[in-house]
């Protein structure tokens, strides 16, 4: 049991990181665009979010993963690469919203219109000057998506739409703590152990990422330190 947790914590590990990197890419550079531009193109991608948090998170990758499980995008990494799709179709929204709130405070501060007043682009005004002043809220942002997408691949794994899990013993991704979940619950009377164990993993790993975004917030705001 100990073996498969510790290979479950690789899957969890991989769902945890590379969706997050693909929400915060897209999230931030839509997010940019919005609001250091406005006008239209700020209310056509907020039109856009809007319609995308309107439909239900769990329900839409429920979906998804029921559709295409059976098709090739379904089946490459075990199943895995259509879950980065699914969360990162979903999850950028939230990115978004707080990068155009960070973007709008500060298109207008001194810095920015003395880089406009000497004739930067637009383009380097976003890069140089508003993006590394926006890196503690999207740092922090990152620190609260690890551990919902943890969360989101072991409720699809307990529900038999994550992880394909493997018998080849030199896959990578062998089994998922949401695996280990739907298995252990057959043996729960009399192995109790089996479902426990991922469990437990998951709240632990889910907690401390809880934790470590509560102290990047409290170290990266200002008005939190004061």
């Amino acid at each position: 049991v100990l073996s498969r947790v510790i290979y479950g914590a690789r899957v969890s590990m991989v769902v945890g990181f590379i969706p997050t990197l693909i929400i915060v890419v897209v999230g931030v550079s839509l997010g940019m665009i919005a609001g250091y531009f406005g006008g239209s193109t700020d209310n056509l991608l907020m039109r856009l979010t809007d319609i995308v948090y309107a439909f239900p998170d769990l329900l839409f990758f429920i979906i998804v993963m029921t559709a295409l499980r059976a098709t090739a995008l379904g089946q490459f990494l075990n199943g895995l690469f259509l879950l980065f799709v699914a969360l990162a179709l979903v999850n950028w929204v939230g990115v978004a919203r707080l990068v155009r709130g960070q973007v709008l405070s500060l298109k207008e501060k001194d810095f920015v219109l003395a880089s406009r007043a000497v004739g930067a682009k637009d383009t380097r005004i976003m890069i140089r000057h508003i993006l590394p002043n926006s890196l503690g809220v999207i740092i922090v942002a990152m620190a609260f998506l690890i551990p919902g997408a943890i969360i989101t691949e072991a409720i699809l794994g307990y529900l038999g739409l994550g992880l394909r899990p493997s018998t080849d013993p030199t896959d990578i991704f062998i089994t998922s703590w949401g695996s280990m979940l739907l298995e252990g619950q057959t043996a729960i009377n009399n192995q109790p152990w089996i479902l426990l164990a991922p469990a437990i993993a998951v709240a632990l790993v889910v907690l401390s990422f809880n934790f470590l975004g509560d102290g990047l917030r409290d170290a990266l705001d200002p008005r939190l330190r004061e």
